[in-house]
């Protein structure tokens, strides 16, 4: 893994917290229900909508009030409700900026949405997402993770939460505040747990198999569902997971979550002692001193000299807290709680596209080979020349860009999914596959002639299946990332139907794909997803070699 100093740690993190947010769009709104569904949950009857052959539930409460005095701590339960309430529209996200086309911001954001085929009571798999975004924005009804296409064409149920972020999501007071508060480091990982309890208790009644749940997710999905992986709590409510471009090797520990919380007393001019004074700050002052902090990433490096890295960074993720998350999930080990559930683990080829069009740079586009050494020191200091040299000589015709993407999107996603996959595989239990997902879209980042590729989220709408002809028969709409090549829909189909038979059989399969073998230490298979998916063995060899021998991986 690659240590970043603060400038580049900083404004990387800035953008991939942004990252879930996009495309920037969402699927509020539905049209007309073709017809209404009601259906009974342990706390009341709902009613949603069929809609072109499936049944949608949104904004379902899954928890209490966690506003005014459950501030940072644990929901208020649920009460039971008479009649028939509707879930027709998405609850409201956890606090941050406004987001298009969703119900306005709110504390007391508990809820979920449910797609299924059908409320028949049969036991399809479960898949269980959680929305990206760093650990500060984002929600269950972010653009792009309809879950419609999924449970129509392959037959499962998809459940995406609301829970809580950033600072009221995570602000640590374990140590001031008392054993009301104890776990309040990791509150909206616990409101996922919780998320995940209500799908084991109500989800045979929308058609889904409670012993038959997938957790997966992107970006900071990924880094919650590492951290699900490793959670006593949440281990008897899921059976297989999958961590897409959000390695959670490791994350925060306690104490540098103290000297956060430390740091935001002082600013709030609140002493220790007077710390109930942080339930009465307006949410708004609130988001305004989170917004003053980094983010936390998906990802933590460990300083070999002091331990782990502290007062390099602060804000607010999950945090190492010695009981909801009793240890960092993939360090130094595979977490043993999980040992037999198997795992899928990867990332996109070209990550930092993403970055380079959400901050607008086009320089990287005129690099020469001196300017990627300029540019990657910050990053490497004396190794840089290093890394250059092997990926020069491991990829002999990539132009000065090129390479400057390559090193850039391994050293960001892909280090710690290859970390994860081979401590897994260490650990001797289920079976780990790791993966690249390589489809090239052709569109240009704009104000250069240099395509997107294979960046940062563009996974997202291929598998949700997102990325297929119109329904009714209609020219097809250019993809938002994805371009407008119609290769592009069998990458999307092939994408999701591996992802949804391994949530059904813990096995990843799909028509016209070749057999995909699990992660080992000899021939280290690695499916590349595509048009054309393909079984690499060995896959980037020599770089790998080279972040070995360098202490990065």
């Amino acid at each position: 893994m690659i240590p970043i100093d603060r400038r580049h740690f900083l404004s990387q993190l800035a953008l991939t917290a942004a990252a879930m947010s996009l495309p920037p769009y969402s699927f509020a709104s539905t049209g007309k229900a073709d017809e209404y569904v009601v259906t009974d949950t342990s706390y009341g009857q709902i009613r949603g909508m069929r809609k072109d052959g499936v049944n949608l539930f949104r904004g379902i409460p899954y928890g209490g009030r966690i506003s005014g005095d459950r501030r940072f701590r644990r929901p208020m339960p649920l009460q039971p409700w008479t009649g028939v309430r509707d879930a027709l529209e998405f609850g409201a996200p956890a606090i941050q900026p406004p987001r298009r086309n969703e119900p306005a911001p709110s504390e007391d954001c508990l809820f979920l949405n449910v797609w299924t085929p059908a409320n028949d009571n049969r036991k399809r798999p479960v898949m269980f997402y959680s929305h990206g975004g760093g650990f500060v924005i984002g929600s269950g009804a972010a653009g792009g993770q309809d879950g419609s296409n999924l449970a129509r064409n392959f037959d499962v149920v998809v459940v995406e939460t609301n829970h809580r972020l950033g600072l009221l999501g995570f602000l640590y007071l374990d140590e001031i505040a008392g054993s009301e508060y104890a776990g309040s480091g990791n509150m909206g990982m616990l409101d996922i747990v919780d998320g995940l309890k209500w799908v084991h208790d109500n989800i045979a009644r929308f058609g889904g198999d409670p012993a038959n749940v997938m957790i997966w997710g992107e970006s900071g999905g990924g880094a919650k569902t590492s951290c699900l992986y490793a959670m006593p709590s949440a281990a008897p409510y899921f059976n297989k997971a999958s961590i897409e471009s959000g390695p959670g090797v490791r994350m925060t520990p306690k104490e540098v979550a103290a000297e956060t919380t430390a740091m935001l007393l002082k600013e709030l001019n609140i002493a220790p002692k007077d710390w109930r004074k942080l339930l009465e700050v307006p949410v708004a002052d609130l988001l305004t001193m989170q917004n003053k902090l980094p983010f936390v990433p998906p990802f933590q490096e460990k300083n070999k000299n002091q331990g782990m890295m502290r007062r390099n960074y602060g804000g607010f993720g999950p945090v190492v807290d010695g009981g909801a998350l009793p240890h960092h999930p993939f360090d130094p080990t595979a977490p043993a709680i999980s040992r037999n559930k198997p795992l899928l683990v990867g990332w996109n080829e070209d990550e930092y596209t993403f970055f380079a069009w959400e901050r607008k740079d086009t320089d990287f586009a005129k690099l020469d080979f001196e300017g990627v050494q300029k540019r990657l020191e910050p990053q490497f200091g004396q190794e840089t020349a290093k890394v250059i040299e092997a990926y020069r000589k491991a990829t002999p015709n990539a132009t000065a860009p090129q390479l400057y993407i390559a090193i850039s999107s391994i050293a960001m996603m892909g280090l710690g999914s290859v970390d994860i996959a081979e401590k897994k595989v260490k650990q001797g239990g289920a079976p780990v596959y790791l993966y690249n997902f390589g489809y090239k879209s052709e569109k240009p980042i704009p104000g250069t002639d240099y395509p997107m590729g294979t960046p940062h989220a563009m996974d997202i709408s291929f598998k949700f299946n997102n990325e297929i002809p119109p329904r009714d028969g209609s020219q097809p709409k250019e993809s938002f990332f994805g371009g407008n090549r119609p290769e592009r829909f069998v990458a999307s189909r092939h994408f999701a139907e591996l992802w949804t038979t391994f949530a059904r059989t813990g096995k990843p399969t799909a028509k016209d794909v070749p057999a995909w073998p699990a992660y080992n230490l000899k021939d280290r298979p690695m499916m590349r997803i595509d048009a054309q998916c393909e079984v690499i063995d060995n896959r980037y060899s020599q770089e790998l070699t080279m972040w070995r021998s360098i202490g990065k991986l």
